[in-house]
């Protein structure tokens, strides 16, 4: 599925030694998550969005943003049998690249990495306000769906430079401005800085703040209104995993941008194992559509109460269903 053959016949020579295993492996994995990853990803991100929404009143700050990343993950892992079985990745193509398509993948792909990424910084933000100034509010659920829409439209508005170069290269004949938008390697630049090293340096500076208030004994770690310990671990997991996932993704970007900078040609070797790192790349940042809401239903506690609920009122449908006297107790306390 994934050709060592360079694109356009831009290769000298033989293949680089060991192309073919490691194309090989690549190529296993990435139908391996086909079968199994995405359909797990799709299941499980439409239960932990669903099982959220049907039970509003219990959502807490770090539920709004696992369902704003649940919604991030439908739509990738929606995207991942189009990008993993388009042209770059096979000897078919059932699109080019300077498409209509191709570009509105990359637009959504832009747009779904930084609701992820910027996701998790902000979970880590608010979580250190919890910790630190736990009843003021400044993180309730209202707040934070709030947050959550800023952060769909300034990644709407950051992709939009993908759309821009695209037009601009279609319409640059005619008009002068656009002459200078044709590269690329600027919106790369732009995704990398925007959408990767804000993010890091926000995530950086909040896990050093919780650090000093785990530090801290103080009568308000024992308040009964503070989050629930095995939140800390739930941030912990979902931090290491969508920035180890993601991270070679945004290098790939960045190391793409370095070599066009300096302005002298790349020799098909090079240009090989950069291709080969940006499929890995978009493979693991795939895969984490997947991970995540495995992370929360193993780790978080009260997603399997709320799936009971969903499934209760799925089976009750329109029908009134008889009150849980035990369960109604549990919820008001």
């Amino acid at each position: 599925m994934w050709p060592c053959s360079l694109p356009n016949g831009t290769g000298r020579g033989e293949d680089p030694p060991l192309c073919q295993p490691f194309h090989l492996v690549l190529s296993v994995c990435s139908l391996l998550y086909l079968a199994v990853g995405v359909p797990v990803g799709l299941a499980y991100n439409a239960l932990l969005v669903l099982a959220n929404l049907q039970d509003q009143s219990s959502m807490t700050m770090p539920d709004v943003y696992f369902v704003n990343m649940a919604v991030a993950g439908l739509v990738l892992s929606a995207l991942a049998p189009a990008y993993l079985l388009g042209p770059s990745a096979s000897g078919w193509a059932l699109w080019g690249f300077g498409s209509e398509l191709h570009v509105t993948l990359l637009v959504l792909f832009n747009v779904c990495s930084l609701v992820t990424m910027y996701s998790t910084a902000l979970l880590s933000l608010d979580y250190y306000i919890e910790r630190a100034l736990p009843r003021t509010y400044m993180a309730s659920v209202y707040n934070t769906r709030h947050v959550c829409g800023f952060v769909w439209g300034g990644a709407l508005l950051t992709s939009f430079s993908s759309l821009l170069f695209y037009v601009c290269s279609h319409v640059a004949a005619r008009v002068v401005e656009c002459t200078q938008l044709r590269h690329t390697q600027a919106a790369d630049a732009i995704v990398v800085v925007v959408g990767y090293l804000v993010p890091s340096l926000a995530v950086l500076h909040a896990l050093v703040l919780i650090s000093r208030v785990q530090k801290e004994d103080t009568p308000l770690d024992r308040d009964s209104g503070r989050l629930d310990p095995s939140v800390h671990r739930l941030l912990v997991a979902t931090v290491c995993t969508q920035f180890g996932l993601w991270t070679p993704h945004y290098l790939t970007l960045l190391g793409h941008t370095v070599l066009a900078l300096r302005g002298r040609p790349v020799d098909g070797q090079q240009l090989g194992v950069l291709l080969f790192a940006k499929d890995v790349s978009r493979f693991l940042a795939f895969s984490s559509s997947s991970v995540t809401p495995l992370l929360y239903r193993c780790i978080d506690r009260s997603f399997p109460g709320k799936l009971r609920r969903l499934i209760k009122k799925v089976r009750c449908g329109r029908r009134s269903c008889s009150t849980d006297q035990a369960g109604l107790q549990q919820v008001l306390a």
